[in-house]
């Protein structure tokens, strides 16, 4: 039974999902225990732990759901693409407002400080890991080794997009535009570089740079960032209260670097074709 594809997935993302809700009730109920001083290093600290459970975690579960070492969370040499993956999502993210200024959408940012860095360096790098483990690291790879990259990457993107309906200013056109920029993206970082520490860097980089640099709403999410960028103009470029991750912007500069990492996944052999994933699992 646990052979089955849907099976493993199942099981490993209930498992991972219901740890993450549960780490989450835990600092949040600690944070409300501490003076309010404290209740930003609580949290921070919460969610840094809570990266390091998670990650074990799933060691340990493909470990015993799939009999094999979980090579695309290895803790050797392999966790190094965390910091290019997240150069290259802060890189991104930049592009995005840097091409949003051209337009007169973003007005020139300024100082807020740099008090809220660690709490919102902290709660983007637990959504990189939380998130990436599951949705690349189980429901993509898990997929993709049954019915091919690019059934697992619309799936796993679709599924990405509409569970962001839930969070705050969510619309049809922010769903969609997750689903395209960051379901897609983060999808190919992971089959061009078969590990999730890329994807990671990359998600990372990108929430981070977005919330705890320029003050941007992440996801609908509102963070203090060190500097106050406002966007002014029609939502279809800002974004609205979702955030620029809703804009046609930021849609565009991350399908151009989608466009890239398929040139790269293809030319590098990743790319995996509905025959070759049905041949696989049938000699399994």
């Amino acid at each position: 039974m646990l052979r089955l594809p849907l099976v493993r997935l199942a099981l490993l993302a209930a498992s991972l999902v219901g740890l993450l809700l549960v780490l989450q009730s835990v600092i949040h109920a600690l944070s409300h225990q501490v003076p309010r001083t404290l209740h930003g290093p609580v949290v921070a600290g919460g969610d840094l732990l809570a990266c390091v459970i998670i990650v074990l975690a799933y060691r340990v579960e493909v470990r015993w759901l799939e009999r094999r070492d979980p090579a695309e969370l290895a803790l050797d040499g392999r966790i190094a693409g965390l910091l290019p993956g997240t150069v290259l999502g802060a890189g991104l993210f930049c592009t995005v407002c840097a091409l949003l200024g051209m337009l007169g959408v973003a007005g020139p940012a300024t100082w807020a400080g740099t008090a809220g860095l660690p709490l919102a360096a902290a709660g983007a790098f637990a959504a990189g890991v939380g998130e990436e483990i599951v949705f690349r690291g189980v429901v993509f790879r898990i997929l993709e080794g049954r019915w091919g990259t690019l059934a697992a990457l619309v799936f796993s993107a679709a599924l990405f997009g509409f569970l962001h309906g839930a969070n705050p200013g969510a619309t049809l056109i922010s769903s969609a535009a997750i689903a395209l920029e960051a379901g897609v993206l983060l999808g190919l970082m992971y089959c061009a570089t078969r590990s999730l520490w890329w994807p990671i860097g990359l998600h990372f980089g990108w929430n981070f740079t977005e919330g705890g640099i320029f003050g941007a709403a992440v996801s609908g999410g509102r963070v203090h960032g060190m500097l106050n960028l406002p966007l002014i103009g029609p939502q279809l470029l800002t974004g609205g209260s979702f955030g620029p991750e809703a804009s046609a912007i930021a849609v565009l500069v991350s399908l151009c670097a989608s466009a890239a990492l398929v040139y790269l996944t293809v030319r590098r052999g990743q790319w995996r074709p509905l025959r070759e994933a049905t041949r696989n699992h049938r000699e399994r």
